[in-house]
């Protein structure tokens, strides 16, 4: 990576080792900074930095197992995987979990992920 990114997400992270090894594994994304309350991946497309919850709101917050989804959130990122099918199998053991439904966009297939903190987000493959 040469330069600040063009684009990026930002979310918080309560279990940030966790939360960060789900996304690095499961997108296949290159870690360039870790701190104990930072973390930040790199892929062509984009740059996800992860941050710690401050350990006093943090201790406020319980993520249960598997997590609530987050399903009333504004914002719904997506991110673009070789295979749903490959993600699919992966995700559990990671944390997560890619739900079932799926649909077609022009180009491209997509359907829901749920991260270990319950954060939905979309993944697409491209269309054969």
């Amino acid at each position: 990576m040469s330069g600040p990114a063009q684009a990026g997400l930002f979310i918080y992270a309560k279990d940030l080792p966790r939360l960060a090894g789900f996304y690095e594994s499961l997108l296949g994304m290159s870690r360039v900074h870790a701190a104990s309350d930072l973390v930040v991946l790199h892929s062509p497309d984009i740059q996800l930095t992860l941050h710690a919850i401050p350990p006093a709101i943090a201790a406020s917050i319980s993520i249960s197992s598997p997590p609530d989804r987050r399903e009333d959130a504004a914002l719904k990122f997506f991110f673009t995987v070789p295979s749903i099918a490959e993600a699919t199998a992966k995700a559990p053991a990671l944390g997560g979990e890619v739900l079932p439904e799926q649909w077609l966009g022009s180009g491209f297939r997509v359907c829901n992920a749920v991260d270990p903190e319950g954060n939905i987000f979309q993944i697409r493959e491209n269309a054969a």
